[in-house]
This record gives structure tokens, C-alpha cells and sequence, in this order.
């Protein structure tokens, strides 16, 4: 899948990663794809919610090695 923009947030904790992701979000153009690699544990459902808030598609969750990778689609 081809990703616009990445965002790294490791070793930032709430509410940094979210407002760092709404941000990020708000400079790209709709339909954009946003990749966000993060390793606060609480991230997944912070970015499940933040997503439902915001209309932004949250495509994909993966985890590896206590690092969280996100896709989301720009609204």
C-alpha cells in the first residue's frame, strides 16, 4: 500500500501521539494515507477512538516487537 506521509511517536505517551496524528492529518489532503509507528501501549484504542471521533479510516493495526504501526485514511 502506498503511504503519503509517516509520523513517529515512539516513546511518546498519551495524549502526545494522537495530537501529533490530528495535526499530521489536518496538513494532508483527503484520501492520503498516514502510516504512524508508535509504542504507547494504550495506542490502540486511543487511535480506535480518535478514528471513530474524527471520520478518519483507520485501515490497519499491527504490532511487533511492543511497537504499534497504524494506517489511517484521511477523511
Amino acid at each position: 500500500m502506498h503511504v503519503d506521509r509517516e509520523l513517529d511517536v515512539k516513546g511518546l505517551s498519551c495524549p502526545l501521539p494522537i495530537l501529533r496524528t490530528k495535526k499530521t492529518l489536518a496538513e494532508m489532503a483527503s484520501g492520503q494515507i498516514l502510516r504512524v509507528v508508535a509504542t504507547d501501549a494504550h495506542a490502540v484504542k486511543d487511535f480506535q477512538a480518535f478514528a471513530r471521533q474524527t471520520g478518519n479510516e483507520l485501515l490497519s493495526t499491527v504490532e511487533a516487537d511492543a511497537t504499534f504501526e497504524f494506517l489511517f485514511k484521511r477523511k
